[in-house]
């Protein structure tokens, strides 16, 4: 099966250093050297459907600019690119959601993703009026897809849940396509979720091992649900011509993280109630050295970011190694991105993409079926 890669769009800022914010940190915890103009994140999505990525995933959250508002005010300038919106169930009904994602399918012409948050922080969510725990907000979000997916297919739906309630709800305008739904989490409450409603269940970097543990106990559940589900994995990248420079670029970036800034974030990170946020502070343990956790893996970008927070990190070759390695687990989606992200979305896209191409696990979405090796003008094949 092809490979599909997503970028990122870094909507708190960007930098040539680590940006800090995330998942569970404040409104006001990420900013950057380059602010989330429309003009600097058009530069980005630009790049990222010239080099061959699929669609560009965008966060939700208190640190960042609205998701769907700017995904909204960017598709008009790509023609290909998707995009990856992150949004929160529960923050809006159900029957509004599928609505606005109708209308987003019919003005980017069928180019809207959705990634499902379902929240980890209850302090965060609160902010938003939200004052449900945990597993309340994920059984929410079990009722609200199961009303999304039934007016998508065009269903007069009426629900009375536990947390949601419609009645006689319909759309006027189905999704064509419908989108693909894509959701990550940790604990069994999120396994249930994903396994009964989603297209793509994405997990955080962890190391091959763990992840190839995360696959099976998802895949268990789904199948007890007569379902499959695709999967993909979520990292940063620090890729170049040689493994010297990749690993200079690292510590470059690990030297910008001043140990009190370490402290505060790593603070606030350790109240996080997200299984997938502890099993990131795990990898690294609040440390600074030892951080490359498995070949090519390094944990230094959670040290100050919530969320995901590893990086592949090698020459062109190694991380298209790790990535073939971590497909060889059934991963079939990578959604990846780089300090800062303008520049690193060429540093993947020329230098990795085309290994990948040569190995028979990626093709350009432009590139016809039959196009042989010199179709993509761009492609600098053969660079280590």
């Amino acid at each position: 099966m092809t490979l599909t890669f997503h970028w990122f769009l870094p909507t708190y800022g960007d930098s040539r250093d680590v940006v800090g914010g995330g998942h569970g940190l404040p409104a006001g915890a990420a900013s950057g050297a380059r602010p989330a103009t429309l003009s600097y994140l058009r530069q980005i999505v630009h790049a990222a459907e010239q080099v061959g990525f699929v669609g560009a995933l965008t966060p939700t959250g208190a640190w960042c600019e609205d998701a769907w508002l700017t995904t909204a005010m960017l598709a008009d300038t790509t023609e290909r690119l998707k995009f990856l919106v992150a949004f929160r169930p529960g923050l809006v009904s159900p029957t509004l959601a599928a609505q606005m994602a109708a209308t987003f399918q019919w003005h980017s012409r069928g180019r809207l993703l959705l990634n499902v948050v379902t929240g980890g922080e209850s302090h965060e969510q609160r902010a938003y009026g939200d004052f449900l725990d945990k597993d309340a907000r994920y059984a929410r979000t079990d009722e609200f897809l199961q009303v999304v997916r039934a007016l998508w297919q065009g269903e007069t739906v009426s629900l009375s849940g536990d947390h949601l309630q419609v009645e006689d709800a319909r759309l006027n305008r189905l999704p064509d396509p419908v989108p693909d739904v894509y959701f990550g989490g940790s604990s069994p409450a999120a396994g249930r979720v994903a396994a009964r409603h989603v297209d793509a269940y994405l997990t955080w970097g962890e190391p091959p091992d763990a992840v190839a543990r995360k696959i099976a106990w998802v895949n268990g559940l789904a199948a007890a649900e007569g379902r499959t589900l695709r999967h993909g994995i979520r990292l940063h990248v620090i890729t170049r011509d040689t493994s010297e420079q990749a690993w200079a670029q690292a510590r470059r970036l690990l030297d910008g993280i001043d140990q009190a800034t370490l402290e505060k974030v790593q603070a606030g990170l350790g109240r996080s109630e997200s299984e997938g946020q502890k099993r990131m502070l795990a990898l690294h343990g609040g440390r600074r050295d030892d951080l490359e956790i498995y070949p090519n893996l390094w944990a230094g970008v959670g040290l100050v970011r919530g969320g995901a927070g590893t990086a592949l990190v090698g020459s062109h070759a190694e991380v298209a190694d790790r990535i073939e390695e971590y497909h060889r687990l059934g991963l079939t989606e990578f959604v990846l991105s780089g300090y800062p992200h303008l520049e690193e979305a060429y540093w993947f896209g020329e230098g990795v993409l085309p290994l990948l191409r040569e190995r028979g696990l990626w093709r350009h979405p432009a590139e016809p079926a039959s196009a042989g090796p010199a179709s993509i003008p761009f492609a600098t094949a053969g660079a280590q």
